[in-house]
């Protein structure tokens, strides 16, 4: 199928032999909690996908990463949305180096270790709490002399046992106590961060979307990323890069978990030529959407405009994906679904899309805003 065929022949220039390595794998094994997968992406350069070629990594553009996350959603959902953590971090912070002054000397030192060592970046910005104001987390970083002391917990936290460097979003106040959103990066062995279960559905488990504990975890001001307190709900550089990429990513990896159910029907010939075509065009139009986003971003759209135009992508892709998932589940047929977990697991795989912040519902009034001409705000 092109859309797969596409997406397999940018992961196989990136990352030689991944693919094979994963397809010797059945794919129970490959999504079950205790799966090697995220150690065959990092023994395959995955970690450097998007980091800059002066630092040694493979300087993937927004066009070749959506569709390498195509290709790894494909053949495990898991890996693909881990992984999606991972990179849009590194997009992050790496945009952020591209401004004088913006990192500290610390923390450029960290990430010229990221593609050298394959080093995994965690992505702990989620804490479980239902309506949460993303720029705004409860897990508050308290200073101290020499930087800040953090207790809390994130969760879940992808990549949470694999992870060499955690990435942690916190609520931080200035001098007029005023609140506002900081990362800290800290070393995944520090004293005071455990890990401990909290993903209890056997669907995306090899993500290692776990619970991870901070107590009394000290992080120096030298590896603390501040934004700015003016306007709580406004972006600034640091979530923008990270809205940016985190949307288009995690998209277009669920996108590949739908491919390959479309893909099976189109392989056994099931329905007739109408409803297979019907089938391509929701999956096609899903990907055109996802890459075109790519492409407007490559060429240089930042800003409120680029992360509108992600979530756009990103919630007009959740139908197209739930109508092709239903449409080829239908026409696979029963005894498809009752012969094997592999047609129920990658469809229940792409449901999960939906829970990915920020949720739909929670942008209505913010999204019809922008249309009207107003600047995007997140809460």
């Amino acid at each position: 199928m092109r859309f797969l065929s596409t997406a397999r022949d940018a992961c196989e220039k990136f990352h030689p032999g991944l693919l094979g390595a994963l397809e010797r794998v059945p794919l129970a094994e490959r999504e079950a909690a205790d799966s090697r997968v995220i150690e065959v992406f990092r023994s395959h350069a995955g970690a450097g996908l998007l980091v800059p070629t002066e630092f040694g990594g493979l300087a993937a553009g927004p066009l070749d990463a959506v569709r390498v996350q195509r290709a790894l959603g494909s053949l495990s959902p898991s890996l693909g949305v881990a992984t999606v953590m991972h990179h849009f971090t590194v997009a992050m912070l790496f945009s952020l180096a591209q401004n004088a002054d913006r990192l500290t000397e610390a923390q450029m030192k960290l990430l010229s270790t990221v593609a050298a060592d394959g080093l995994l970046l965690s992505s702990a910005w989620a804490e479980g709490r239902t309506d949460q104001n993303i720029l705004l987390p409860a897990v508050v970083a308290e200073r101290t002399a020499d930087g800040y002391v953090v207790n809390g917990e994130k969760k879940p936290c992808s990549l949470s046992r694999s992870m060499d460097l955690l990435t942690a979003s916190v609520t931080v106040g200035d001098e007029q106590g005023r609140p506002s959103l900081a990362l800290l990066l800290i070393p995944a062995d520090s004293p005071g961060i455990s890990v401990e279960p909290f993903w209890s559905t056997p669907v995306l488990a090899a993500a290692q979307s776990d619970l991870v504990r901070l107590e009394n975890v000290r992080v120096p001001e030298e590896l603390v990323i501040s934004s700015t307190p003016e306007d709580q709900k406004r972006l600034d550089d640091l979530q923008t890069a990270g809205f940016t990429w985190f949307e288009l990513l995690v998209t277009s990896a669920y996108t590949g978990a739908a491919a390959t159910l479309v893909s099976q029907v189109f392989a056994a010939g099931r329905g007739n030529e109408h409803a297979r075509a019907e089938l391509g065009v929701l999956l096609q139009a899903a990907v055109d959407l996802q890459e075109g986003a790519a492409r407007a971003v490559a060429d240089g759209m930042d800003g409120d405009e680029a992360v509108a135009a992600v979530l756009v992508a990103r919630y007009a892709t959740q139908d197209l994906l739930a109508a092709a998932v239903d449409a080829a589940t239908e026409l696979l047929g029963g005894m498809a679904f009752v012969g094997s977990p592999d047609v129920a697991y990658m469809a229940s795989a792409v449901r999960a899309l939906a829970f990915h912040p920020p949720s739909r519902a929670s942008l209505a009034t913010e999204l019809t805003e922008y249309f009207e001409g107003k600047p995007l705000r997140l809460s």
